[in-house]
């Protein structure tokens, strides 16, 4: 099947019943074929520790006891601890912080990490050859993955990854702070928000929201829109409009009303959960993405690929979204990519089928962008962004 989906084809996804609904990036490197890495186990033995690197807010969380229940139901199950790491701020970052020990055939002591598809480092690390090939003979509940995400083209059997969870890309604001800011217009030109909002450091994040304002379509970027967005962007930093580029870090100042505004992702909103904070896809239109899961070289290979099939149980993948009211536990609030888990879902909170942050409208839906991949690998754009977001 081709990745490039039409408006109408994900509406449609989107009625078909029960199945969350998610939907896949786009990049233009094809997955390279790669060798196990260097003291990867392939064997049908579980390790004692799975390595597990993730981004903040991501996970179901137990409040009053502040663990997370699927992993330690994990743990019961498999006889596997899950050393569970919240290390990943932004996919550069990250990507920067091991690429120099996978390149050297050494391994980052990580058996999962989870990086976006509508960023280069997704792509990268499969064409490098610097992922393990999932253990498919592991993972039955493959078959549980929504259609729409099965042939992504930076990797069209899924021999590499599976994903973790898909989210939207808009604007947050706190209402004790400020009148609603519902477009990039607001966020960038209102003056009563100098200083007291952030813009994301991912270039297929930003510029997707700031393109559909100038009414260019962010997934087939020329300089001109591309000039036009980033001069945009470079604007709004330069006359301290924006006051910082953030990763997931933009979620505990926003949290603690230190931000009035902020370019952010849907989930992490939801998660926070708090009333005074509203999350909108932006007038002129927001972003779209997925997170997936790796094995970098030298992770266990049958451990994550078990870890990978018990997440695509629907039931554990209900209860990681919802998470239990009753009993204080608060579920991850993306978009899930497992077909059935919006039953389970509603199961443990009935709330959630209506929120449409977890389950995206038609309207919704309607209004998200995927990125130009050609416009995530092309280096000029890349070097300017960077120079920008570093200065």
């Amino acid at each position: 099947m081709t990745d490039q989906l039409t408006r109408r084809e994900l509406l449609q996804r989107g009625a078909a019943g029960g199945a969350a609904l998610t939907i896949p990036g786009l990049l233009a490197a094809c997955g390279g074929t790669s060798k196990a890495g260097a003291g990867s186990t392939t064997s049908h033995k579980l390790a004692k520790t799975l390595n597990f690197s993730n981004w903040t807010l991501y996970m179901d969380v137990n409040s009053k006891k502040h663990t997370n229940p699927s992993l330690i139901q994990f743990q019961k199950k498999y006889g596997v601890h899950v050393d569970y790491v919240e290390d990943i701020n932004d996919n550069a970052g990250f990507f920067g912080k091991i690429q120099g020990a996978l390149s050297r055939g050494q391994s980052i002591h990580r058996d999962i990490i989870v990086l976006t598809d509508n960023d280069r480092y997704l792509a990268l690390m499969i064409k490098k050859g610097w992922c393990e090939k999932l253990d498919k003979s592991a993972i039955p509940n493959i078959k549980n993955l929504v259609d729409v995400q099965k042939h992504p083209n930076f990797d069209p059997n899924r021999d590499y990854s599976l994903p973790w969870q898909s989210g939207m890309t808009g604007i947050a604001y706190n209402d004790t702070l400020t009148d609603p800011v519902l477009s990039i217009d607001e966020l960038f030109g209102n003056p009563k928000l100098k200083g007291k909002i952030t813009c994301l450091n991912s270039m297929g994040d930003a510029l997707t929201l700031v393109m559909l304002s100038n009414g260019d379509d962010p997934s087939k970027v020329t300089d001109k829109s591309f000039n036009a967005a980033f001069n945009r962007v470079k604007k709004a930093a330069d006359s301290k409009q924006i006051r910082q580029f953030t990763g997931n870090d933009y979620a505990p100042i926003l949290a603690r009303g230190d931000l009035s505004a902020a370019m952010s992702w849907s989930g992490d909103i939801a998660q926070l959960g708090q009333k005074q904070i509203h999350w909108n896809v932006p007038k002129d239109g927001g972003a779209l993405w997925t997170d997936n899961m790796l094995i970098p070289n030298g992770g266990n290979v049958y451990t994550a690929s078990v870890y990978m099939n018990y997440v695509y149980d629907p039931k554990v993948q209900g209860l990681m979204e919802a998470g239990d009211p009753k009993r204080n536990i608060t579920g991850i609030y993306y978009i899930p990519p497992v077909a059935g888990a919006g039953e389970w879902a509603r199961k443990y909170d009935p709330t959630v089928a209506n929120n449409p942050l977890i389950f995206p409208n038609k309207k919704m839906l309607d209004s998200v962008h995927i990125f130009d991949s050609k416009a995530l690998n092309n280096q000029k754009y890349l070097e300017q962004w960077q120079n920008l977001i570093s200065s």
